[in-house]
């Protein structure tokens, strides 16, 4: 009897119920009804540390294609904090994880998230476990792999968000700023933004001069265009900050007088300007919902991907598209490790090509 636990952790996305159906599908249609259980883990790492599973059947993979969120309910347990005895509970968490991944008698865990999540399932991975996972988040940051699921569909909301200010800006002759999430990675804000046709792009890689940002809307102004927008990541920092000592950057960003940065860059450019300028900010808006049908395949691909691995018994890795293919990449080698936008990629060219700036 192979027995498998199948977890999802962290922030919800578009495309985990597909991949969970892809990972469940492969398995039942390898091996005989009577080879194969498979464990739900309910509420991520949390459900494994308190011992919260329960066993599926076929059916409950059915249907769930389309579904957004996760059948399986998530939690946030932050990577740091793993090794740390929960003093109230009395909890040695790690401890907790592996005895009931033996309780379970697990031949393997599955585990579909983002980089924290991929730093936890790598220690667990040496301490023993079998794993297998996926690489999920709406960033597309995740390290190892040229795309993630979840992220295609909230590209997709963002776009349309923008779209649809587009009228309303022209209508009123206002600057409107879209705030996208993104703390630490600006992909979502720059394919958004691009295909969305903003006329200003702030993402954490780039600091901006609000000067210069100011400079971009006055020549609009001048030109004859009554109105601008702004994608900016919710993470965009401008480079006096970004030039501070990282205690003082992180205090002086937590000391903010605004609700957000797209707050203060609104108050900076309405000042600077004299024009009306408003925030959207869609918020979780971008995790909801239907995955589109890209994320809808590659979150099926992966899914099949880690079933093969299990199979297969290839553990310790995430599975991964590089070049179009789908291939397993060890979990040390990518643990850990951001994926930014680099300064001189060719996406940066193409929206500075078309007369994109980036406050720079």
């Amino acid at each position: 009897m192979k027995r498998i636990g199948i977890l999802t952790s962290g922030g919800d996305c578009q495309g985990l119920n597909a991949a969970i159906r892809g990972v469940c599908k492969t398995l039942y249609n390898h091996y005989k009804k009577d080879e194969i259980e498979i464990y739900g883990i309910i509420d991520g790492y949390r459900g494994l540390i308190t011992g919260e599973y329960r066993l599926m059947k076929p059916e409950d993979f059915s249907g769930i294609l389309t579904r957004g969120g996760t059948i399986l309910g998530t939690s946030r347990q932050p990577f740091k904090l793993m090794r740390v005895i929960d003093e109230e509970n009395n909890v040695d968490k790690v401890a907790a994880m592996k005895a009931n991944y033996k309780k379970m008698k697990l031949d393997c865990l599955v585990i579909l998230g983002g980089n924290g999540t991929q730093k936890s399932a790598n220690m667990l991975s040496q301490e023993g476990l079998n794993v297998v996972s996926l690489p999920k988040t709406i960033d597309n940051d995740l390290w190892g792999t040229d795309m993630t699921f979840g992220f295609q569909s909230a590209v997709d909301i963002a776009t349309q968000v923008i779209d649809c200010i587009h009228t309303t800006a022209t209508s009123h002759s206002r600057v409107f700023i879209v705030e996208l999430m993104g703390h630490k990675a600006g992909w979502l804000t720059l394919y958004a933004g691009i295909a969305g046709g903003a006329d200003v792009i702030l993402i954490p890689e780039i600091p901006y001069d609000i000067n210069k940002v100011i400079k971009c809307i006055k020549q609009r102004t001048k030109s004859g265009k009554n109105f601008s927008i702004l994608a900016v990541a919710e993470g965009a920092i401008s480079k006096e900050r970004a030039a501070l000592p990282k205690k003082q950057k992180k205090e002086a960003l937590a000391n903010l007088m605004y609700p957000s940065i797209s707050y203060e860059i609104a108050a900076q450019i309405e000042k600077a300007t004299g024009q009306e300028t408003r925030v959207t900010v869609p918020g979780h808006f971008q995790r909801g919902g239907s995955p589109v049908p890209y994320d809808k395949l590659i979150a099926t691909r992966f899914g099949a991907a880690a079933g093969e691995c299990i199979i297969n018994e290839h553990y310790g890795c995430m599975v991964s598209l590089i070049n179009g293919r789908v291939v397993p990449v060890a979990l040390t080698d990518i643990a850990g490790k951001l994926k930014t936008v680099p300064a001189d990629c060719e996406i940066i060219k193409t929206a500075r090509l078309t007369g994109i700036s980036f406050g720079d």
